[in-house]
């Protein structure tokens, strides 16, 4: 959040959240010389995509490069490179994502309340909910 020229740290998941969801909303008709996110609203919504397609290859290849037993708790590896990068290329999926419901106006709330709702459920049960006979 950004107050008298100095952004203001947030303290919990929700409120980077929705900070980021102000400061994206904010750049939305920002010179695209100002910055990063503002030079991607003006190439426009495919510019954004294909970011968001990048990034998500970018974490399949640093998944792919993990070497750790899937039952490893974080913390035991938190220090590992690997593990480093690949939380890294999942931050930028989860930005550019973000950047792309920005662009439609959506903040980032109306995607945690669709996990909301879908927990507790079996995602089979909720896929074949989805599914049109």
């Amino acid at each position: 959040i950004q107050t008298s020229n100095a952004i203001q740290s947030p303290t919990t998941s929700a409120d980077i959240l929705t900070a980021l969801d102000e400061v994206l909303i904010g750049r939305k008709d920002a010179n695209p010389d100002s910055s990063y996110v503002a030079s991607l609203y003006h190439k426009g919504i495919n510019k954004i995509l294909e970011k968001v397609g990048e990034e998500a290859t970018e974490a399949i290849i640093a998944a792919k490069d993990i070497n750790i037993a899937n039952d490893t708790p974080y913390e035991a590896v938190a220090d590992d490179t690997a593990v480093k990068d690949l939380v890294y290329e999942i931050a930028d999926v989860w930005f550019h994502t973000m950047v792309t419901l920005a662009w439609f106006n959506i903040p980032s709330w109306a995607v945690t309340n669709e996990l909301a709702r879908r927990f507790g459920l079996s995602g089979i049960d909720e896929k074949a909910a989805r599914q049109i006979p």
